[in-house]
């Protein structure tokens, strides 16, 4: 059965049981409610909460441990020598993962039989062409182990479906009658109820915290592995990036790290006048007619999906940057690609996030403080400049921050806008690339994990986190500074 259809059925079972308990309620009393410790739609909720809570919860924990069950069987199946030389279990089971949605393919649109995709009578040529003529993807020709491996894959993970359907419905209609049972004018089910809110609330805020923590972990675990096989002194000490897939790779972070840093510091060049200068005139100069429509449509900058920002650099800005600065105008551009058409696209991105902040953080200064300077003589421009600038400014620094950690961890406009070159050059109209990048193209492909190559990324990871990190902490430790002083 479909997952989907078992989460309907799940919660149309929950949905009875909540009228089925609400008037087992009020029929247990009499139909007086006031006889009844609790409100009637206690009652109907508690056993909602006994039907669905559980057996979503064994559905989920089913879920992820199923394929990873089956996967390590698979591999502990599979013969010796089946893994090429150079290659790992992974990409093994990549492809007999793939074998495997390519036979339910064919299955599901009637190309052929459940009991002939189960048998061992399928040639391994002849599917081979069969999932190439279908368009399914396989990167080689199947052979023997490979469609052995496939066809006991789909059967474990069918068995494992019928037995996760028959226990999660199990559990709900347990779950159910265990709820009917209780239904009793004297039980307490608004206690049971709000306790069992109040777990539900704390496994949420848990579940954001602990995968918080799991992402932390899986980079720090990887990267560890990575310094296992190649020395953290040359990741951290060498000024040369060229991974090599056949050996004697150097994987120094240097040119990434810098590429990551001349881009931020152009794309903040661009944005920091223009946002702070938008936020001056919006909360001082702008009548309010003007700023009701003037602020939502800068913050419609930053709704604009970075892949279009992108677009936009290749598109537009590379051209047009070389027309003045390549080899029409200056000279100084080899390609519309460069460390400048990403910075100057990335700082339009950034003004609203520059702006915005720095417009509500300049509004929260008292007014008394502007009010005072007038007083005594001072103009508009000398009040903002001498009294409400350095009183805003802890805040304004911190938008700035925030800002340049949004700026680090863009991808989008960097692959499309500043090129794959890992280099350091002083020259904005260089193409260069980031530590983003290079993450997204090193995981790109059936690369094995297991080597340094596939590794790098999560110690590129890694430093990456620890940077965008403190920046943040950073930027929070003077916003919060800056809060408390004024409020």
């Amino acid at each position: 059965m479909p997952v989907i259809w078992l989460v309907l059925i799940v919660l149309a079972l929950g949905a009875g049981g909540y009228v089925l308990g609400r008037s087992r309620a009020l029929g247990s009393a009499g139909g007086d409610s006031r006889k009844l410790h609790s409100l009637p739609n206690y009652y109907g909720s508690n056993v909602a909460i006994k039907t669905l809570v559980p057996s979503f919860l064994v559905l989920a924990i089913w879920l992820i441990a199923q394929p990873i069950f089956v996967s390590s069987q698979i591999s502990g199946q599979l013969p010796d020598g089946i893994v090429p030389e150079g290659s790992s279990v992974g990409l093994v089971m990549a492809e007999v993962r793939r074998t495997a949605d390519g036979i339910g393919a064919l299955v599901a649109n009637g190309t052929m039989s459940a009991d002939m995709a189960a048998s061992a009578q399928v040639d391994p040529v002849d599917l081979t062409a069969r999932l190439q003529e279908a368009g399914q993807v396989v990167t080689s020709a199947i052979t023997q182990p490979i469609l052995q491996a496939a066809q006991s894959y789909r059967a474990m993970n069918a068995t494992g479906g019928m037995a996760m359907t028959a226990l999660v419905l199990l559990i709900a209609l347990g779950g159910l009658v265990y709820g009917l049972r209780e239904t009793a004018p004297q039980f307490r089910a608004r206690n049971v109820v709000e306790g069992s809110v109040r777990v539900l609330l704390i496994a949420a805020a848990s579940l954001a915290i602990l995968t918080t923590i799991g992402i932390v972990l899986s980079l720090l675990f990887n990267t560890v592995e990575f310094f296992r096989i190649y020395p953290a002194s040359d990741f951290f000490g060498s000024l040369t990036w060229s991974p090599s897939f056949q050996g004697n790779s150097q994987l120094g972070i240097w040119p990434l790290l810098w590429g990551t840093l001349y881009i931020s510091i152009i794309a903040l060049t661009v944005a920091v006048p223009i946002g702070l200068f938008a936020a001056i005139y919006l909360s001082e100069y702008a009548s309010k007619a003007v700023r009701s429509t003037a602020k939502p449509l800068l913050e419609i900058l930053a709704g604009i999906p970075t892949i279009v920002y992108g677009l936009f650099a290749l598109l537009t800005v590379g051209p047009m940057l070389m027309r003045v600065f390549g080899d029409e105008g200056i000279g100084w551009m080899q390609s519309g690609t460069a460390v400048m058409t990403a910075g100057l696209v990335m700082g339009i991105m950034l003004i609203p996030f520059v702006s915005s902040l720095s417009d509500d953080i300049i509004n929260a200064v008292p007014q008394a403080m502007r009010d005072g300077s007038l007083g005594l003589g001072a103009t508009k421009s000398e009040t903002i400049r001498q009294v409400v600038l350095p009183a805003a400014l802890p805040g304004i620094v911190g938008a700035i921050l925030l800002a340049a950690s949004r700026a680090i961890g863009e991808t989008m406009i960097v692959v499309l806008g500043a090129g794959a070159a890992a280099r350091l050059s002083m020259n904005p109209f260089d193409a260069m690339t980031t530590v983003t990048a290079k993450i997204v193209s090193q995981l790109t492909g059936d690369s094995d994990f297991a080597s340094p190559e596939a590794l790098v990324a999560f110690a590129l990871g890694m430093t990456l986190f620890v940077i965008t990190l403190g920046l943040n902490v950073f930027a929070l430790y003077i916003v919060r500074k800056y809060r408390e002083q004024y409020e």
